[in-house]
């Protein structure tokens, strides 16, 4: 099984806050583990021309404004850039799939400072991590549903919309659901 590229949607009885009502993208998915980006859950306090403001990065009068989300709680203070294929930084990004790819160089965010870089892009610090087996292993308990990873939900999708929205891509309504695992 190999989730890349897909959502985990977190179930009504996550046991971590952390990631209660998430929609997790999976940027990658392997038998050494698991790495993705929580995409509905921007930060109250910061900004991209706060990020920019830290960074020392200059942003000019055409600067896009897009708030900062909470990727994750692994490295709280590395940055991410999901965002569509269309865009390629010359230093260093991730082709997740045909679709979607993730940036992690600040040069990515020198082309949003500048009016440039992808069209549509999720800017995140921190990411959600799992080790061998480990996701696997939530999923088998109830933790999680898998849902497709499509541009409209991740990027055209409002943040407090999106659990809801990833819920009803795969036919469920969120009212239906238990937060009680079960074996039939």
């Amino acid at each position: 099984m190999d989730l890349t590229g897909q959502l985990l949607i977190a179930m009504p009885g996550m046991g971590d806050d952390r990631f209660g009502h998430s929609v997790v993208f999976m940027c990658a998915h392997s038998a050494e583990g698991a790495m993705g980006l929580i995409v509905n859950k921007p930060t109250s306090d910061l900004s991209l021309s706060d990020l920019l403001e830290q960074l020392s990065i200059d942003s000019g009068p055409q600067s896009r404004v897009m708030p900062v989300h909470f990727g994750g709680p692994v490295e709280h203070g590395r940055g991410f850039v999901l965002h569509e294929a269309g865009y390629a930084s010359p230093v260093s990004t991730l082709d997740v799939n045909e679709t979607f790819a993730m940036t992690a160089t600040l040069d990515i965010l020198e082309d949003l400072a500048g009016g440039g870089g992808p069209s549509q892009a999720i800017i995140a610090l921190g990411y959600a991590g799992w080790g061998p087996g480990q996701l696997e292993g939530e999923i088998a308990q109830n933790g999680w549903l898998i849902g497709p990873g499509t541009p409209d939900l991740v990027f055209g999708t409002a943040n407090a919309a999106k659990w809801e929205a990833a819920l009803t891509s795969l036919g469920i309504s969120p009212l239906t659901l238990s937060a009680d695992a079960g074996r039939a």
